[in-house]
């Protein structure tokens, strides 16, 4: 599992490595694309280029980079006459697994997931990450922690030395929605400022693909007694919480695609 294969690393510090982008700059699908964008679209070409392979479980993350990374994966397919079957992260996922013609599967007919590649919204140098700007980071940790490699993928505005310093909209936090206040209280105890997320296109708050609530707790940098590793567990043993954006010792490479029109490949 990626969580427990990684854990023993998570402490290090990424190494950096340049690597030739798949997509020449002029190339068409290109066209149009403001610089973050093709930023996202080539770092999510070169992971699924690294690392799909014929016959494999795909778990396919939620996000704008990940869109990039289904699109590369179905030309894949047709192409490269490869078979892969997707598990997906969310409504969106499936969404996309569909549209892009893929084949859509789930935990319960494969619970063992080779590669699951997706976004974030902020990772550090030891590959940790903030997830969940979108929502959906209770699903998308359950398949990277069935996954035998998670693969975070993310252009140049998304990496940081410490987590909190370039995301600073918080931790999201999923949580069930009867008790939605006594856990802001409990994160106000803890220094955080926690927020209930509110929908932008409805009344009321957000509710994810579970049925349940989200909290932004904005806790300033994380370091010392809010590290990434000890947060994640504080919030994991919190009654009423599904699970927070944290994700701690879970990535085993990032690709993150940089201003000039390159890719840059972090490992531990």
């Amino acid at each position: 599992m990626a969580s427990t294969t990684n854990a023993a690393k998570r402490r290090k510090t990424c190494t950096a490595t340049d690597m030739p982008s798949a997509v020449k700059d002029g190339d068409a699908v290109l066209e149009g694309l403001p610089t973050k964008e093709q930023a996202k679209l080539r770092a999510a070409y070169a992971a699924v280029d690294a690392h799909v392979k014929d016959g494999q479980v795909v778990g396919i993350g939620s996000g704008s980079t990940i869109v990039y990374a289904v699109q590369r994966l179905a030309e894949k397919v047709r192409k490269d006459k490869i078979s892969v079957v997707c598990i997906p992260t969310s409504f969106q996922a499936i969404q996309l697994i569909n549209d892009n013609g893929l084949v859509l599967t789930d935990l319960a007919h494969h619970p063992e997931i080779d590669v699951a590649i997706d976004g974030a919204d902020e990772i550090s140098s030891q590959l940790d990450c903030i997830k969940g700007g979108g929502g959906c980071h209770v699903q998308e940790k359950i398949v990277a922690a069935c996954a035998k490699t998670f693969i975070v993928v993310a252009d140049f505005t998304k990496r940081a030395d410490v987590l909190g310093t370039r995301w600073t909209k918080g931790v999201p936090i999923e949580v069930l929605s009867l008790c939605y206040v006594p856990i802001q209280n409990k994160l106000a105890a803890m220094g955080a400022t926690p927020t209930l997320r509110m929908a932008q296109s409805k009344a009321g708050p957000v509710v994810t693909d579970n049925g349940h609530f989200i909290l932004d707790a904005v806790f300033g940098p994380l370091a010392g007694t809010n590290a990434p590793d000890v947060l994640e567990k504080t919030l994991a043993l919190m009654p009423g919480v599904v699970g927070s954006g944290l994700f701690v010792g879970m990535a085993a490479e990032a690709y993150l695609g940089t201003q000039d029109g390159g890719v840059v490949r972090l490992a531990l």
